[in-house]
This record gives structure tokens, sequence and C-alpha cells, in this order.
């Protein structure tokens, strides 16, 4: 509680004194001067809130002084008891009170009427100030109320009539405030809601909720309709609601809703044009690929050997273009994931110099590899991606230099308990690239220059990929480049040691595979290419096999005859592949019902590879595949069989 601020003026200095020594209390401060004009100058600095004033004084009387305090708007709240030595007449009394004075404290001073006076006046003074307090709160309200952009009102809690509304109602709803005063809240309301809106604001007032919110439609005079926010407090039998004009959320709401809803069927269109396009294209690459296999082992003369190396040499770079186009998809779509596993670090990086070395040799130039003896030979690390990384930048490095050399280089840089950070830099000696144009390879589909498709060839998506995979696991990449005189890339990331590991068993042939005896296998796959292939395969293993094109012909023949195992194509014409395994699992008895499955899918994206297993199929290969891939598979399923 603050002190309350006192004002005592007389011309004597022992009065003054007397008078402090009565009123000497912690809850309040005194004030004190013999001189009328400082008084004015104390009442107008300080909050003053009772002034003591003795009546006789020379220059200015105590009458005198309070009528220039009245008179003030800062200072007439005063509360300004005389103190005189005069007569206790009638005319004196009713002069003092004239001038603004609540009271008189006649001399000699009593000392207990002047401590009980004075107190009930700090009683009074105290009630005052709070007044004045409340009124300026009150007054503030108002001014927020007045201009407040939503519809603050009161409304009667059993009739629901409006008591009070602020102007707002006439920008949100174009009626006046005086035309709503006495009816119904629930006029504003659309007529499809009202009872809705009534049923709300009762809610309220049945449940004793200190607060109500909720979200409705109005109706403005102009017929037009506007989503509004209802905040509602109920407090003895009156409503206190604050409504809010939410069309423009809404409208930015719907249309959120409805670009989210777009952009997944865009995205779902573009899911299932990739999933088929995999499919289209995978699916021909793989008899390609099987078919220039079976030539390259079949008896050629050199000229037909070359041509056949050629032609698988093409084939590889078309899987690569498409591989490309359907990673960067994943990536973008967040489905593609790293897994690192343990890798012989210089076996990887060789095996991509290996690769590219007739490349480089084939335009004369030197392709060189560095690689420290500090870099740790067992690695945590995706090899396949690490690959690919290298194989871009490599072949991008040799597509464009003319001259000269291109040069891998690998080191660590720093170390930290049993993880390496690892540099791997690609310089060459190449056309180079310029300033402006670096951030702009990076980009899908872009190129350094307009004209470089058309002179060296490529999709563009290659750096785009590097870039996301090496930022996939918190690598980073630098490109530095001078256009003439060559480029480098230069990329890290840090990788955990890891133990070594026994080097995997070399590719075999397909006639090098053990042959299956008595062996009955339904093949079920449309295309003309990949059923020679895999017929040709499956004979060399001493399999029988049963051919159809379709899922509908597969369950047909399944129903005729008995077979050990079934290869099913997943995209098929009147059937496809998802549709006959589980028909096969849920229709047929067994031992039929049970028969493995091997899913040939050229799908390229996680949840195709989950939804064949979840038809039913046992095992997933992706085309293209090698034939030791397929024999591993059906061998494993045809032991689990047994």
């Amino acid at each position: 509680m603050s002190p309350i601020n006192i004002l005592i003026v007389d011309d004597r200095e022992e009065n003054i004194i007397a008078l402090e020594a009565l009123l000497n209390r912690d809850d309040i401060n005194l004030f004190t001067t013999t001189s009328p004009n400082e008084a004015l100058k104390i009442a107008w600095d300080n909050s003053i809130s009772i002034a003591l004033v003795d009546v006789q004084m020379p220059e200015m009387d105590g009458f005198e002084l309070v009528e220039v305090l009245k008179s003030n708007p800062r200072t007439r709240d005063i509360l300004v008891l005389f103190v005189t030595a005069i007569s206790k007449e009638t005319k004196y009394a009713v002069k003092g009170l004239g001038t603004g004075a609540v009271d008189y404290l006649f001399k000699p001073l009593d000392p207990y009427v002047t401590s009980a006076k004075v107190d009930s006046f700090i009683q009074l003074a105290r009630t005052q100030l709070d007044l004045k307090q409340k009124n300026e709160e009150l007054q503030n309200y108002a001014i927020v109320v007045k201009n407040s952009a939503d519809i603050i009102c009161t409304v009667n809690a059993e009739t629901l009539r409006i008591l009070t509304i602020n102007p707002a109602v006439e920008k949100i709803t174009g009626y006046k405030p005086a035309s709503l005063l006495g009816k119904s809240i629930s006029m504003l309301a659309q007529q499809e809601e009202t009872d809705l809106f009534e049923k709300h604001l009762r809610a309220v007032v049945t449940d004793r909720t200190a607060f109500g919110c909720f979200e409705c439609k109005f109706e403005t005079l102009s017929h037009e309709v506007k989503w509004i926010e209802c905040r509602v407090a109920y407090r003895n039998g009156t409503l206190f609601i604050n409504i809010s004009d939410i069309t423009n959320q809404k409208n930015f709401q719907s249309d959120l809703i409805r670009s989210k809803e777009i952009a997944e069927y865009a995205r779902k269109v573009k899911e299932r044009f990739l999933a088929n396009m995999s499919h289209e294209l995978r699916t021909p690459v793989n008899g390609i690929m099987g078919i220039t296999d079976m030539l390259s082992k079949s008896d050629l003369n050199a000229q037909q050997q070359n041509m056949v190396n050629l032609l698988g040499t093409t084939s590889q770079s078309l899987l690569g273009v498409i591989n490309d186009v359907l990673d960067i998809s994943k990536i973008e779509e967040g489905k593609f994931r790293i897994v690192r596993t343990p890798g012989n670090t210089r076996s990887i990086i060789q095996s991509v110099v290996d690769l590219l070395k007739y490349k480089a040799d084939g335009k004369d130039i030197n392709l060189e590899l560095h690689i420290d003896q500090g870099v740790p030979e067992y690695i945590m690390v995706d090899s396949l991606r690490l690959n690919q990384i290298l194989m871009n930048l490599l072949s991008n490095a040799i597509k464009f230099t003319e001259k000269g050399w291109v040069k891998l280089s690998v080191k660590v840089l720093e170390s930290h308990q049993d993880k390496s950070k690892i540099e791997f830099c690609i310089e060459d000696t190449g056309i180079g690239i310029a300033q402006d144009r670096i951030d702009r390879i990076f980009d899908s589909f872009e190129q350094a220059d307009d004209d470089t498709a058309a002179k060296y060839g490529g999709t563009g998506l290659g750096l785009a990929i590097v870039k996301k995979l090496i930022e996939l696991k918190g690598g980073e990449l630098k490109v530095s480049s001078k256009p003439g005189k060559g480029s480098l890339f230069c990329f890290t990331n840090w990788y955990a040691e890891a133990e070594q590991i026994k080097d995997s068993r070399p590719k075999p042939s397909v006639k090098s595979l053990a042959p299956f005896e008595n062996v009955r296998v339904l093949v079920a796959e449309d295309n003309l290419v990949n059923q020679f292939m895999l017929s040709k395969i499956l004979k060399d293993w001493h399999v029988t096999i049963e051919m159809v094109d379709n899922g509908q012909k597969a369950l047909n023949k399944l129903e005729e005859e008995d077979f050990d195992l079934i290869l099913m194509d997943t995209h098929m014409p009147e059937m496809d592949g998802y549709t006959a395994a589980r028909l096969i699992r849920h229709k047929f008895d067994e031992p039929k019902s049970s028969i493995p499955i091997i899913s040939l899918s050229a799908a390229s994206f996680d949840h195709e590879q989950e939804e064949a297993l979840q038809s039913g199929m046992n095992e997933v290969l992706a085309k293209p595949f090698q034939p030791y891939q397929l024999h591993d598979k059906m061998s494993k399923l045809l032991r689990m069989k047994v």
C-alpha cells in the first residue's frame, strides 16, 4: 500500500512541528512549508491527497490559497482541512467550506480529535485514489473496446439480447451498433448456423465454464458470409463476447489444403509415372543386358565380340540414365536412404578408376590415383553410393577434358577416436566452369552452359545427384574452377573405421552354376525378350518351365499343373503380379497356396517392393539382374520348401 501525501501549510514553524509530531506514521508522507506560494509549487509537483492549511497567514491567507488550489484541475481534488484559532462562528465555517475545504481543526489542537480526523480523511483519500485509478482503467478499456478491430459486446445470458456492442460490428457485419441493442445476438449468425451458435453460447452458461471458444459463420447486412471466431466468458448473468473476423485465415487455410491436395495428387501421379517408366524402361534393358551377356559367352569372331561389347556398354549407359532419373526423384521425395556397411576403401576407389580407365585411354588422358597411407583400409560406407559419386565426378572430369590429366586424390584431414574425416578430390585440366555458373551445375537437368549438352551430351543430373548424396549424410562439397584451366571438386565426410571383411565371391557365369534336378518353374512374364532370356537361363540349369504372359494365365496354369516355384513379373496386362500372388495365397489349397514366388520386378521404389512382399511373394529380384542372383534366390527357396 503506497503512502498518502499530506501537505502542512502554516506561517509559524512551531505549529508545523506540533502537527508533524501528531501525524508521524509510516503510511503517510509529510510535506511542510511556511509559504503559501511554495505550498502551490509542492502541490503542483507532488500528488498531494490532504492539505492542512492555516487560515491566518501573511501575503496570502488560507482561504485564498485553497481557492487557487481548487481552481486548478491538477490540485482541485485535494482534501483541505483548515487549521484556525479564529472564532468558531458559522459565517467563518461557511466561508471555509465555500472555498472547498472539507473540515476544520481548531487551535489549540486536541491530539485525539486531530488524529481521528486525519485518519478518517486518509481512508477517504485512499478510496478517492482507488476510484480515480479504476476510472482511468475504465477509460482505457473503453478506448480499447471502442477502437478494437473485433466485435466486443455484452449479452443477457438468459435472452441472448445485446446489452452493449462496440463500433467494430458495423465494419464486420454492416449493422450499426445502435440498431442491434436489445436484439438477439444470434441474428448475426448465418440462418443455417443459428441453432448451433445459440447452443455454443448456452453451453458456456449451463456448464458454468469460465471461457468458451468456437467458430461459426455470420451473414452480413449485404448477405456476405464471413467466418468468425467467438470467445465467450460468463459472469453474473451476462455473457462477455469477443468476435474476430477470421474469413481471410479460413480462405488461406482452404487454399493451403487445396494446394496440399493438388501437390499430393501430383506427387502420386509422378510416383505412378516413374514406377511405370521404371518398369517399361528396365524390363527391355534387362532383356538387352541378359542377351548381350549370353552372346558374349558364345562363339564369336573378334568383330562380333566388339559389337557385343559396344552393345553392353550402351545398355549400361542407358541403365545409368534411368537410375539417375529415378534417384533424383527419390531424393527429392525424401525416400532415399544411405545404408553404411563395412567396405574396403581402396577396392571401392580402385574399381571406379578401373572402370573409367578405358574412357581416359580412349581420349589419351592420364587417369591418376593417389591414396594416402593414412586412409583407413576398411570403413563404414554405402559402397554403391560412394561408387556413384566418384563415378559421376570422374566421368565428368574425363568428358570435359580434351588433353592433360584427371587425378583422384584421397587423404585424411583429421581423426577422432575411431572416425576419420576423409577428403576425395577430383582434379582435371579440362574446359573449366565460369564462376557465375558454378552454382547452376548442381541444379537438376542443368549444365554449365546452354550448349554443353549439345557438345558433350548428358542429362544434367549427375552433379545434382552427387551433391544431394554427399549432403544426405552430412558431407560437404566444394568446387573451384577456371575456364580453360580445369576444375577441382572436393568432398569430405566423416567415416567410422570398420573391421576387415571377407571379399565377396566372384560372379559366376550361367553355365558354371549348379543345375536344378526335377524342378518345374512357372514363369509369368509379358516381355518377349525377357521370356527368351529367362527360358535360356533356366534351361541351362535343367529346369522344366511353363511360360505365360499375364497373372490370370498363371492362375489357370497353376490350377492344371503342379510347380515347385513361380517367377512372377509384377506389371502385366489383364492381371498384374500383385493380384495373382494374393489370389494364390488365399484361393488355392495347400500345397499350392504356399508355393514359393519370386517377384521379377523392374520396380525401383521401396513401396513397390514392400507391396510385392505384402501380396505374398517370398523374394524380390529387381531388373536388371545377374543370373547368379536369380540362382541364389531359387536355391534358397527350394531348400526351404524341402
